[in-house]
């Protein structure tokens, strides 16, 4: 099975990005994560093309307000190893590499803070291991069971995807956003950064295939399984939705928020889907208002 890893001189000089690379093996696999500051872990979970650099801006506040941010790169991403088979990636196999992250940093009391695809990631580990986590935070995100059609967003993205397999992770995001001007070019190429030849975007290639349209794709029972345990029983959580997210609109985003008993709902103004980069001081924040409190 072939396995890349992204070159180091990739990943020089990235905008307000100073975090100390480290490692943890798994399943044979180098999986990187920042790990900032001390006391109770904010566990950060980036979606799909992007990397924990999306979370440049949140990871000093959650410092700065007595935490510690911990932001890993899935196998894929960042500057993790990358399988370059598609078919070697997996819903399942993604918690299950991030549950083995968190067990050998033995994250505890932790704040998970999710979105894209760190939705159903992070919550699918928030279940399954609840004694682990004392409060969610989730922005722009869905669990996806096969029984509901895709919004008009996600279709489009999903088809987009499968013609465009040398997919430009830092345009993706640049496209996404309300004020294309901000994300510059140095941006651009951070988001690019893991990237630098197809074979390393199998794993970004595979992840809008892996949504369950249909009952009985793969993944959707877990997911089915997820929304039933938030329904029943969730931590204390915070739902922060962007305004202009064409992906998942902010009606999406209201009704995710009534599967969290006792949720507190809050809207962006100004972002689009990738609302961390384009409200990323005033979403660090808020979660930084939401474990202090």
């Amino acid at each position: 099975m072939s396995v890349v890893r992204t070159p180091e001189e990739r990943f020089r000089e990235l905008p307000d990005y100073p975090f100390a690379p480290r490692y943890l093996a798994v399943d044979g696999m180098r999986i990187h994560y920042v790990d900032e500051g001390q006391g109770a872990p904010v566990l950060l979970l980036h979606g799909e093309p992007t990397w924990s650099f999306l979370y440049r801006r949140i990871i000093p506040q959650v410092v700065e307000a007595g935490a510690r941010a911990v932001a890993p790169d899935y196998v894929g991403f960042g500057k993790s190893d990358k399988w370059t088979d598609e078919a070697r990636y997996s819903y399942t196999g993604h918690v299950a590499i991030l549950t083995r992250v968190v067990e050998a940093l033995d994250l505890r009391a932790m704040t998970i803070v999710v979105q894209d695809w760190g939705g159903p990631i992070g919550l699918r580990l928030a279940v399954q291991q609840p004694e682990r986590v004392a409060r969610l935070v989730v922005l722009n995100t869905g669990l996806f069971t096969g029984h509901e059609p895709l919004s008009e967003g996600l279709q489009a993205w999903r088809a987009y995807a499968a013609r465009t397999p040398d997919l430009p992770a830092g345009l993706v995001v640049r496209r996404a956003a309300v004020d294309r001007g901000r994300i510059t070019d140095e941006i651009v190429r951070a988001y690019d950064a893991p990237f630098p030849d197809l074979a390393s975007k199998a794993g970004a290639r595979a992840f809008p295939a892996m949504i369950p349209t249909r009952p009985g794709d793969p993944g959707g029972r877990e997911m089915v399984e997820t929304q039933t345990a938030l329904a029943r029983r969730a931590p204390p959580t915070l739902v922060l939705w962007s305004d202009q997210d064409r992906v998942f609109p902010i009606e999406a985003g209201r009704r995710f928020a009534g599967l969290f008993p006792g949720a507190t709902f809050r809207v962006v103004e100004g972002a689009g889907h990738f609302l961390q980069e384009e409200r990323g001081a005033e979403i660090g924040r808020e979660v930084a208002r939401f474990i202090a409190g």
